[in-house]
């Protein structure tokens, strides 16, 4: 493995089975990728094209059929690899009742953060995601803008070196998706390595180092953005399919 290397996938495959153990799909299909410390790394493709899959692989919610995983040169399901990495998932499940300052605080406590320091690490993170006037609101009363940027305050809590969002910007209007990507922009100017996942092809453009696209849960390209053409929504047409393949006349006929 490098030494920049965070993140390092060795001929993954993820089989996931029926209830008599009868191989059904493979989600990821001899994946290897390698993501290097400070870049922002994008995982494109489709939906069911084994993103969200290989996030599960790299979190150690799942472990590969076949392959080798690590991260910070540790098993992922290892505690000290875990400490080190912010999860935003796609769907971010906040509790109804807290407000947004009492939400960050709840995960600064499951990070061990004393509570004076929880207390000065949510006030920094606040005012990083521009709540800091609605920090005694309750969540549920948040646009889903809003409670994004409550979820990603969270993952941010423990300074973690590696952040991984699936789907970040997704259902977001263009105002809260320039914030996240310019937070995003932010993070890895100061330091931090981050892995995104996405199907949105100009939030990539906008912040990615490097991306691999995937489909069918194999690596279909791979490289820095400003070396697959000018444009990567052609580039990623070409590779997983164009939509002109769909033709309305035989629907509507």
């Amino acid at each position: 493995m490098n030494g920049d290397s965070v993140i390092s996938i060795e001929g993954a495959t993820k089989t996931f089975r029926d209830f008599w153990l009868r191989p059904t799909v493979n989600a990821v299909d001899g994946l290897s990728l390698e993501v290097r410390k400070g870049e922002v790394f994008g995982l494109l493709g489709p939906n069911g094209s084994g993103k969200s899959t290989t996030i599960k692989l790299i979190l150690g919610l799942l472990a590969p059929t076949l392959g080798r995983i690590s991260v910070f040169g540790l098993s992922p399901r290892a505690v000290a690899a875990r400490a080190k990495i912010g999860y935003l998932p796609e769907l971010s499940y906040l509790h109804p009742f807290l407000t947004a300052r009492e939400t960050i605080m709840y995960y600064a406590g499951l990070c061990n953060l004393s509570r004076s320091v929880a207390a000065e690490r949510t006030r920094e993170l606040l005012k990083m995601v521009k709540l800091e006037d609605v920090s005694n609101r309750v969540v549920s009363g948040f646009s889903k803008g809003m409670a994004r940027r409550v979820a990603l305050a969270s993952a941010l809590v423990g300074k973690p070196e590696l952040l991984i969002l699936d789907e970040p910007t997704s259902g977001l209007d263009p105002v809260s998706t320039k914030e996240v990507k310019t937070l995003v922009k932010a993070l890895a100017k100061n330091g931090m390595t981050v892995l995104m996942t996405s199907h949105l092809l100009a939030d990539a453009e906008d912040v990615c180092d490097r991306v691999m696209i995937l489909d069918r849960g194999k690596s279909v390209a791979e490289g820095r953005v400003a070396e697959l053409g000018e444009s990567l929504e052609e580039f990623f047409l070409a590779k997983v399919g164009n939509a002109d393949e769909f033709v309305l006349a035989d629907f509507l006929a």
